[in-house]
């Protein structure tokens, strides 16, 4: 099971509660990606189906721990969004996906949305929790519990729920079956039924320290404790986007070269050149160019950042550094804003499928304007 990075104060008071023998019958826990809900929620429901728990923690020997921890334990159920099936009638539900969702977690608890879409093979569809799915819970719910303790139902994303499905899960939480419990693992709460808000006690996680993201991809991923003070002040908290960061790092140099070759195109107004290079990134994959464009975002707050003279406050390697000495004049309090909006902008409408040849050429343009502010 995924090691938790930070969180030491939820996890205290999740296994307290479990001590105490206090536990609500449903947790919501919420809060910002990449701090961990989900990588706390399988190991809380490893604790509860744990024969042998120690202060409210799992022993990790047990058949329960064990099970739990290759995610196949007979009385721990998961939801979250799927997809229809090409030719499928009806409604898709999540067992139909069990395969390539625990082949997910065995991989790392700190995934994201994107991260699934792509295991579940998706190309321009939005995944949901259909009203099939509340059936399929009441279902297995209703059964009596195969090892005589608790049931464990992690709902991972409830906010893509669409509406008959949240109100019959509502239903289901106002009588819930005997020694169940229900962890809902939220980005947005916010757009949950305030009905089923009331009826779950809230877990609020925060943002990771750079200092906990830092030990853990020195601990985790072997990295050298300058690369992960810089991966770690990247990730901005989210220990997921700190993982992608390692794995777009081979790419940084192509990125840096691009990077480079567009400013020194705007700066010289060379349309035509532009035009060209705008058709070569159009040429790459969506998820590239937002890996792309997401580094240029990186590139622009840290050239900022270098005007103030401020060492701790930079985090690039020796290559950015070097190009920073003459280029971060040209990233400046008159022009920062409106740059990191364009990135965003031309992010959002990758994102959205917009044609990428447009894309890249308006950001061109646009960089061309911005940077002799």
């Amino acid at each position: 099971m995924t090691s938790i990075v930070g969180q030491k104060e939820i996890q205290a008071r999740l296994a307290r509660q479990l001590h105490e023998n206090a536990v609500p019958h449903a947790l919501l826990f919420c809060g910002p990606e990449g701090s961990g809900k989900l990588a706390v929620a399988l190991r809380f429901a490893q604790a509860l189906l744990c024969k042998n728990p120690n202060d409210g923690q799992p022993c990790g020997q047990c058949q329960g721990c064990k099970m739990t921890g290759d995610f196949v334990h007979p009385d721990l159920h998961f939801v979250f969004p799927v997809i229809k099936q090409k030719g499928q009638s009806g409604d898709a539900v999540s067992d139909m996906y069990l395969k390539e969702w625990r082949e997910v977690l065995r991989t790392s608890a700190y995934v994201d949305y994107q991260d699934w879409l792509e295991r579940m093979l998706v190309q321009n569809q939005q995944a949901q929790i259909a009203v099939a799915e509340s059936d399929q819970i009441l279902r297995k719910l209703s059964l009596t519990s195969q090892q005589g303790g608790y049931k464990v139902m992690i709902i991972w994303l409830p906010e893509l729920m669409n509406v008959q499905a949240a109100n019959k899960l509502l239903k289901i939480l106002e009588e819930p079956p005997k020694q169940t419990v229900f962890i809902l693992v939220s980005n947005n709460s916010d757009k949950l039924l305030t009905t089923i808000l009331s009826r779950t006690q809230r877990v609020a996680f925060k943002p990771l320290s750079k200092e906990d993201v830092a030990s853990a991809l020195i601990q985790q991923c072997g990295l050298q404790e300058a690369d992960a003070r810089r991966i770690a002040h990247q990730g901005a908290g989210n220990f997921t986007r700190a993982l992608k960061q390692i794995r777009v790092d081979a790419d940084n140099g192509d990125f840096f070269e691009r990077f480079v070759q567009l400013m020194r195109m705007c700066y010289q107004r060379d349309i035509k050149g532009i035009k060209n290079w705008s058709e070569e990134i159009a040429d790459w994959g969506r998820e590239r160019q937002k890996d792309f464009l997401d580094y240029v975002l990186y590139l622009v707050r840290e050239n900022f950042m270098y005007n103030f003279q401020i060492p701790e406050l930079n985090f690039m390697n020796q290559k950015e550094s070097d190009f920073s000495v003459r280029f971060a004049r040209f990233i400046n309090e008159r022009n920062v804003i409106e740059i990191m909006e364009a990135v965003e902008e031309a992010r959002r409408d990758v994102g959205q499928n917009v044609n990428p040849k447009m894309i890249f050429f308006d950001f061109g343009l646009r960089m061309i304007v911005l940077i002799i502010r």
